[in-house]
């Protein structure tokens, strides 16, 4: 698959009364064209800032990139002045955020918020831009669009407002659609169908998905590849079914085990004890030990690597090492994985920029 984005050792850091915030601490990831990277962690693992990065979006001069490149189809976006964005941001990356009513503004007929980026980016008279916005609203499911051009905000439902955010985003047919936790103030059944929709919509202009969730229930049938993140850093990254069937890490472990789901009759979900650390002064070694039951001694003193599982899967923890003891998922977890057999080798530590 050709490689559209390629993340390498990002830190970005938060200059608060407080002191330095070392929000994401190297990261190293990559998308390919047409696929769905799905990152999720606890609120406060560095997702959305990871994601703000890649469109310069951080609030400024607080947040800034730290080190680390942002390379989008070859070139280092992170190093581009903001006049240069305006014209990447909209047209060949786009971004869906949590709330759709902080997204719109609540003054404007859509019709006219979706029109401004065709006329801005694709240089379409008003007339074609609202042909193809008509065109827009029907692909996201809005019945009746071209009346509805003319109404604001605050005539559309949660779930409808939601689709307007989609269609905005897809306007200029971007290569790179970033997601937000684009769900999360909806309901369960408006849920759904917006999942679907985005998995429709990919499927028809082949664009790559960021999905930004805390939720590991909500990508399941969605991403191609998941990345976990635990304070300002990617502990696990692989194919979809290697994180639902095979994980490996603690972190991991307890997000799953937290996961409702509806063979959980007769146990009780477990839930990760603790809080995540400080990331003024983040912990020495391995930042997840104080919540891990699991935790080796070689953790409060040194940092894991990113141990490779297969080709496509690596996980930072010591566990992996082999020398460590073998430990096995916890129960609520094991039930997940019923059917799928470990290979059984010992993994290898991922080379710099493997993962």
């Amino acid at each position: 698959m050709d490689k559209l984005l390629d993340v390498k050792n990002l830190k970005i850091s938060f200059n608060t009364y407080g002191g330095e915030v070392q929000a994401v601490r190297g990261v190293n990831f990559t998308v390919n064209k047409g696929e769905t990277l799905a990152i999720v962690g606890e609120s406060g693992s560095g997702k959305s800032v990871t994601t703000k990065a890649l469109m310069q979006l951080l609030p400024k001069p607080h947040g800034f990139i730290k080190e680390g490149e942002i390379l989008f189809e070859g070139e280092d976006i992170a190093k581009k002045s903001d006049k240069d964005m305006q014209k990447i941001r909209g047209k060949d990356i786009s971004m869906i955020f949590q709330d759709p009513m902080t997204s719109l503004n609540p003054t404007m007929k859509i019709g006219n918020q979706i029109m401004e980026g065709l006329i801005l980016h694709q240089k379409m008279s008003r007339d074609k831009a609202r042909e193809r916005t008509i065109e827009l609203l029907e692909l996201v499911g809005i019945p009746d669009a071209e009346s509805r051009l003319k109404q604001f905000p605050h005539q559309f439902s949660g779930g409808m407002r939601q689709r307007v955010v989609i269609a905005i985003a897809l306007a200029c047919n971007p290569k790179l659609l970033i997601a937000d936790e684009p769900t999360t103030a909806l309901d369960v059944t408006i849920q759904a169908q917006i999942l679907e929709l985005m998995k429709d919509i990919q499927k028809k202009t082949d664009s790559a998905i960021i999905f930004i969730t805390h939720d590991l229930g909500v990508v399941a049938n969605v991403a191609d590849r998941v990345a976990v993140m635990y304070a300002g850093k990617i502990v696990e990254i692989g194919t979809a079914d290697e994180i639902f069937y095979n994980p490996k890490h603690p972190y991991t472990w307890g997000l799953l085990g937290s996961m409702p789901s509806l063979d959980n009759e007769g146990y009780e979900l477990t839930a990760i004890p603790g809080t995540p650390p400080d990331m003024t002064d983040p912990p020495k070694g391995d930042a997840f030990a104080p919540r891990n039951d699991y935790a080796l001694k070689i953790d409060e003193e040194l940092e894991p690597p990113m141990f490779k599982v297969s080709d496509t899967h690596y996980a930072a923890t010591w566990l992996l090492h082999e020398n460590a003891p073998n430990v096995e998922p916890p129960e609520s977890v094991k039930r997940r994985l019923k059917g799928i057999s470990n290979t059984g080798s010992t993994p290898e530590v991922a080379k710099d920029g493997e993962q």
